[in-house]
């Protein structure tokens, strides 16, 4: 899940960044809302954290832009106003939820489980691929109900093929996915993971198969052939 920062307080914006990355994340931050649309435009953000009470173009309008250019991302402002009309204005425009500054991380992330849950309402969040069951909002696996083990880079490969069960996926493309602007992997490091997955994976009679000169697809065992 890849996830953009819109906030100018950078003491702020870095721990927001090092908490969504411990969860498994893949964060980018933009100190303002010209770079954030530029950034928006460039890739696509499954969730936004927006502050509103940036410099030059306000929150506001970097989410009437947004929504203008119909961007399908969640969009979570951040506001220190806690004026009743503020949040409604926000929600007018298209944004999905609000924290009040200040906040804790425990509600903002909680904030965050739920914006994912009702992203997913229409797929369950618990899914089932023969043995092996995924809760993608508690971020869990279980193989026979057995829990699987999973670094937060490790769920965010099984989780990217998951979402594309049945189809071809390049190494490109998950490493776009999975990595923010200035968290780097490598193709060989990239590859550990795979193999890694492919040996917890084993007792759930699932496969990751390599497509030799192109990247991997997930073979889903309930997909019909």
């Amino acid at each position: 899940m890849r996830v953009l920062i819109v906030e100018d307080d950078t003491a702020l914006a870095d721990g927001l960044q090092r908490t969504l990355r411990q969860s498994g994340y893949a964060v980018d931050h933009a100190p303002n809302g010209e770079l954030a649309l530029r950034a928006c435009a460039e890739e696509h953000y499954d969730l936004i954290l927006l502050d509103v009470g940036l410099p030059g173009m306000d929150g506001f309008e970097v989410l009437r832009a947004l929504r203008k250019r119909r961007t399908t991302g969640s969009i979570l402002l951040l506001t220190a106003r806690d004026m009743e009309n503020d949040r409604v204005k926000g929600l007018d425009l298209g944004a999905d939820d609000y924290v009040t500054k200040p906040f804790s991380l425990p509600e903002l992330e909680a904030r965050i489980r739920a914006l994912i849950r009702r992203s997913k309402s229409v797929r369950s969040p618990r899914m089932r691929y023969g043995a092996l069951q995924i809760d993608t909002v508690a971020r869990r696996a279980d193989v026979d109900g057995q829990p699987l083990e999973l670094t937060p880079r490790e769920w965010g490969v099984l989780e990217y093929l998951l979402a594309h069960a049945g189809q071809v996926v390049s190494k490109e493309q998950m490493l776009q996915a999975l990595c923010s602007w200035d968290d780097s992997l490598t193709y060989n490091a990239f590859e550990v993971y795979v193999s890694r997955l492919r040996a917890k994976l084993q007792g759930a009679g699932l496969k990751i198969r390599t497509v030799r000169g192109f990247g991997y697809i997930f073979e889903d065992p309930d997909a019909s052939h």
